[in-house]
């Protein structure tokens, strides 16, 4: 279990975090791979000695692997190195390690280590460190993601980068990165500021905080705001609007003024008009300044309360009178990286294991931003992610490891991901639940009357919408009825509702609310009037006509059009070729595939059309395109001039007087035929085209099916990666040894050489292991005679003795001396000593010979 820091030691935790809110200073998380030491040697050795800032390295280690990094590290640095302890303080000036054999994370300013389980090793200490210290130091979090084998760190910078601190990771260099897999899986994401060799991230990052620091964040604030004029920020907001397809001026200003101020930081631009001159001049910068908009803190089961309701109130209702072949179909539109997709599904999952056979479930998870849709797909989270599921719903739908999850199999099948924009292209439909919350906040009020009428166009009549706690839809209360007013729960109505298209009163008119004055309703004003005038001029003296998109659909029409249109029978429908009156149903078809393909006025004179009151009129019939400002998706105009006045229907008669009538009859019965079969066709055609549509379905979920297992084996992949930098560190240390011990050996064997004393190392049986150049001399020795008994050569003294001798010598482990006489009168003085610890495996004798009668 992970030790609690504060009261166990005596120290009052609020007292703690008052220290540390007095003492601001940027603590900098290190991710690598074991073997990344060039590239820390790097970073070190970058980091400018003004930067008064605390460094947490964490890295990849097994169990048993007993780490020299801090030793290693301090060679690079003159910062103090330590390997991190439990309940320790995070200090400037310092470099804390993490020790192999644990899983490190941070809590008011202290680190905390968790032991590992045993047989276990956590695949993502980077994730779970960097999310830790985000959740703990906020704006005050580095995150650096070095060298290293897998794709850990990408989380980790997310959750950095959600709460306003700064991520950088490695690029290429001289020294690196060894293995890049884990810096480019952080910059894939989109979630890192900078990408930067090793050796200059520290100029980067003392030049952000200088830049961004506490003591003038404040001041620096209160400048960028009064700077951020309307006009400035207009311009701002088209060239977003411009260059990535999304308008953001319904952005709250707080929100969007401290996010561009980030960027202006981040940059060194000189003030936001500096900033200006860069996104008119750079469009990458339009690109990054987009993504960092859209980042939003997210996490499972955000408001338990409105989940629990959900569960209770709208998901049995879903399931129940299903059939195993019937599909349940819910969009989670600005899902993000899948928290809430997730939430969602696993409440479903629980409700299907309830049914003795449950439908079908497809839950559409989109966003416009397809890096987030890549954590998402993969659905591995930190543990601190977890902080609002049960342990009980942990241990059933995710796979644990270590301080990370993994959700599981079964609930990841549930959900396709895909990048969508709900405001610029088309809706999903027949969908049973959209579960859509904490986006209308980030919206205006123009966007939200825009949004809410296609939400309720993709859901099927009763269909449910679920919204976050601080959105409501009261404005919309013909297209929705309140089922759970607190927990923000809404079904459908049957009503269709009107089209409601952005108003086009002007070229400048935003499809979001403008951030200078806030919206006023009820007031009268000239534009409210011009526009009532010419609402009753169109709706009198304009030709009828009606406003298509690219797919042939009525988004408006205007008054007298429904002496063109005719209801279908079937399942209702908005497409206007199908609603056309007998007559002119194929020349409309044709004018719009025309007009569409090609972008271009097309005109059709002389057409012909029953009414409704048996009399015949013609008409023209012009579609044409419709340039309006601002718009999301091209529309086009339709407009039935009506050439004159409807005559009476007198043909019948004049076609039975004369013969001439009569093979015209024919010719027209003729026509009517060939339309009928044209018309057949076309409804073949539009038959085959779903039936494609249908598979086209079956084939994107089958290739989500093969993502996910490739996934799966990019996660064995990045395992067995850890695994050979593991296996490579342990080969570098054992060569270090083998070097140590041959130099040890090289320096033995000069010590022997520049000895005067003849010195022979025996094993207990007198075999020879080693011996000096003056015990050659004596026992007349060549290097050859190694492994020989000594007894085999010819000694000025006997030496049956040290058969007995040594025994007891080695049992007693103390030196033994003697003298020895010769038969010739040679006098030694013998020296036994043990050369091997106790316990040795091959114990060994140290015999000096000194002669005696040379010393005289």
């Amino acid at each position: 279990m992970m030790l609690e820091p504060d009261e166990r030691r005596g120290i009052d935790p609020k007292a703690q975090n008052a220290v540390m809110d007095q003492d601001h200073f940027p603590i900098i998380g290190i991710g690598a791979s074991a073997g990344g030491i060039e590239a820390m040697r790097s970073f070190f050795r970058g980091v400018p000695e003004t930067l008064r800032a605390a460094f947490v390295v964490i890295t990849h280690l097994s169990r048993e692997h007993k780490s020299m990094l801090p030793d290693v590290l301090a060679r690079f640095t003159p910062l103090e190195v330590e390997a991190a302890a439990d309940g320790v303080p995070v200090l400037p000036g310092r470099v804390y390690v993490m020790p192999s054999g644990f899983v490190m994370g941070i809590a008011g300013g202290r680190l905390t280590l968790t032991p590992l389980e045993p047989m276990r090793r956590e695949t993502k200490p980077i994730d779970v460190f960097l999310t830790a210290l985000a959740l703990d130091q906020g704006e005050r979090a580095v995150g650096v993601i070095l060298s290293g084998g897998d794709g850990d760190g990408a989380i980790g910078v997310k959750a950095i980068k959600e709460h306003g601190g700064l991520t950088l990771a490695q690029t290429a260099d001289g020294d690196g990165p060894e293995t890049a897999d884990m810096p480019l899986s952080s910059l894939r994401t989109g979630f890192v500021d900078f990408g930067e060799m090793a050796e200059r991230m520290g100029d980067r990052i003392a030049a952000h905080i200088a830049a961004t620091g506490v003591g003038a964040s404040a001041g620096q604030a209160d400048a960028v705001a009064r700077e951020l004029d309307a006009e400035l920020l207009t311009e701002i907001f088209a060239i977003l609007r411009r260059q990535v397809g999304h308008d953001f001026s319904g952005y709250k200003p707080s929100t969007f003024v401290r996010r561009l101020q980030r960027r202006i930081s981040i940059v060194g631009a000189t003030g936001p008009s500096g900033y200006l001159k860069l996104l008119r001049a750079d469009p990458a910068e339009v690109g990054v300044l987009f993504r960092d908009l859209l980042i939003g803190v997210t996490n499972f089961f955000r408001d338990p309360a409105a989940f629990e309701a959900l569960a209770t109130q709208v998901i049995p209702r879903l399931l129940e009178a299903r059939a195993a072949t019937d599909v349940v179909r819910i969009w989670v539109p600005a899902c993000s990286t899948g928290e809430e997709v997730y939430s969602v599904a696993i409440l479903l999952r629980e409700h299907m294991l309830t049914l003795a056979d449950p439908p079908r479930v497809q839950i559409f998870a989109t966003d416009i931003d397809e890096r987030a849709l890549t954590v998402a797909r993969t659905g591995l989270y930190p543990r601190a992610y977890l902080s609002a599921v049960s342990p009980e719903r942990i241990a059933r739908h995710f796979v644990v490891v270590g301080d990370s999850a993994v959700v599981a199999k079964a609930v990841r099948d549930l959900c396709t991901f895909a990048p969508h924009s709900v405001l610029r292209d088309p809706p999903f439909s027949r969908l049973d639940l959209v579960s859509c919350r904490n986006l209308l906040i980030y919206l205006g009020v123009e966007a939200q009357q825009q949004l809410m009428p296609v939400l309720h166009y993709a859901l099927r009549p009763r269909g449910f919408l679920f919204i976050g706690m601080a959105e409501n839809v009261t404005r919309f209360e013909d297209l929705f009825e309140t089922i759970d007013k607190r927990h923000r729960i809404f079904q459908a109505r049957d009503a269709i509702p009107p089209a409601r298209l952005p108003p086009m009163s002007g070229p400048d008119t935003a499809i979001f609310a403008s951030t200078g004055q806030p919206y006023r309703r009820n007031v009268t004003t000239h534009t409210a009037l011009r526009h009532a005038v010419e609402t009753q001029m169109l709706s009198e003296y304009t030709p009828p006509h009606a406003v298509v998109t690219r797919t042939g659909e009525a988004v408006h029409y205007s008054s007298r059009i429904g002496d063109h249109l005719e209801v279908v029978p079937g399942q209702p429908t908005r497409e206007l070729a199908a609603m056309a009156r007998k007559g002119l149903r194929l020349d409309l078809r044709t004018a719009l595939r025309e007009a569409i393909e090609g972008n271009t006025l097309v005109v059709r004179d002389g057409i012909g059309v029953e009414l409704p009151d048996g009399r015949l009129q013609s008409i023209s019939l012009v579609v044409k395109p419709l340039n309006t400002p601002g718009a999301i998706e091209p529309l086009f105009l339709v407009v039935f001039n009506e050439a004159a006045a409807p005559a009476e229907n007198e043909r019948q008669q004049a076609l039975e007087a004369t013969e001439r009538d009569t093979a015209l009859q024919g010719l027209e019965r003729e026509l009517s035929v060939t339309r009928e079969r044209l018309q057949a066709v076309i409804e073949e055609y539009e038959t085959s085209l779903e039936e494609l549509k249908s598979s086209n379905e079956e084939l994107y979920s089958v290739n989500e099916e093969m993502q996910a297992a490739n996934e799966e084996l990019e996660a064995s992949k990045e395992e067995t990666q850890s695994l050979n930098e593991e296996l490579q560190t342990v080969n570098s240390e054992l060569t270090s040894k083998i070097e140590a011990i041959d130099q040890l050996s090289d320096d033995q064997a000069a010590l022997f050489e520049g000895m005067n004393v003849a010195s022979v190392l025996l094993t207990p049986d007198l075999h020879i292991r080693m011996f000096t150049r003056a015990a050659a001399q004596v026992f007349g020795l060549q290097p050859g005679d190694v492994g020989r008994s000594l007894r085999n050569f010819s000694a000025p003294i006997p030496l049956a003795w040290l058969q007995d001798e040594i025994p007891t010598v080695l049992a007693a482990n103390q030196p033994s001396e003697r003298t020895v006489e010769g038969a010739d009168g040679a006098r030694y003085r013998v020296r036994l000593t043990v050369s091997s610890r106790n316990g040795s495996r091959m114990p060994g004798i140290v015999a000096n010979f000194t002669n005696l009668l040379e010393q005289e």
